[in-house]
């Protein structure tokens, strides 16, 4: 163990493995931070609390079991010529999840529909997001591990970059909920761009690769637009004042 990390090739792995766990860690970030903001506090923090955690425990459990993770990659599955495996299929129905639970999500937010309150009806909620979490932590961490297994070769390392990975999630995923939370207009953003991750998820199944670059791009591009938008609102509020 020590010998591995004392080695500046393992370094340059491990720098940039993390890297690209972190980036990939966003989608999953975005994703939580918008589910939770349907329930109320402190049922939001808890929810947000559970899923992070829950996303680095599959992380490192799909780590320990690199052997059947990668037999996911064998195809299974020929529908009119075209071969699937059951990371496809699975990328495949999470991305569908994903489209479906942003436009649903999207047209709540149009149509102002603020649901019923109750301790039942609130419970039923917590355990539904939750349960929404569990399932999408399932497709990023598979697609996270995958990408990891094909850039490094050492389990410590690779365990090493999700933890590190899963910590800055952690960290930021109070920050972002809570703006995305106070701003309508960010939530709208957040989930078109869970719109677009979905669709990038669905081509990946059928092997049309999307650079992530491009998404990732687009997303921080909105985002530093979106930015500017509130600090003008804020800006203009505190002149009329």
């Amino acid at each position: 163990m020590m010998t591995l990390f004392s080695s500046p090739e393992a370094w340059a792995a491990l720098l940039t493995l993390t890297v690209l766990e972190i980036v990939l860690g966003i989608d999953n970030v975005i994703f939580i931070s918008v589910i939770v903001s349907s329930i109320p506090e402190p049922q939001a923090t808890r929810a947000r609390q559970i899923g992070l955690v829950l996303a680095l425990a599959f992380r490192i459990l799909l780590l320990t079991l690199l052997v059947w993770l990668i037999g996911l990659t064998q195809d299974v599955l020929t529908v009119a010529d075209r071969a699937f495996s059951w990371r496809d299929l699975i990328l495949i129905a999470g991305g569908l999840f994903l489209i479906a639970k942003a436009t649903h999500e999207i047209h709540r937010e149009v149509e102002a529909d603020e649901g019923n309150g109750g301790d039942r009806s609130a419970k039923h909620a917590f355990l539904w997001v939750i349960l929404q979490i569990i399932i999408i932590d399932v497709v990023f961490s598979l697609d996270s591990i995958i990408t990891a297994i094909g850039m490094a070769q050492d389990l410590p390392i690779m365990i090493a970059a999700v933890v590190i990975a899963c910590l800055i999630m952690y960290l930021s995923s109070g920050p972002v909920a809570e703006f995305i939370s106070h701003h309508p207009t960010t939530k709208m953003l957040a989930l078109a761009f869970l719109v677009l991750i979905g669709v990038a998820l669905v081509a990946d199944g059928f092997k049309f690769h999307i650079p992530r670059g491009y998404i990732y791009f687009a997303i921080a591009f909105a985002a530093a637009v979106e930015f500017f938008n509130v600090l003008a609102k804020q800006n203009r509020r505190k002149a009329r004042k």
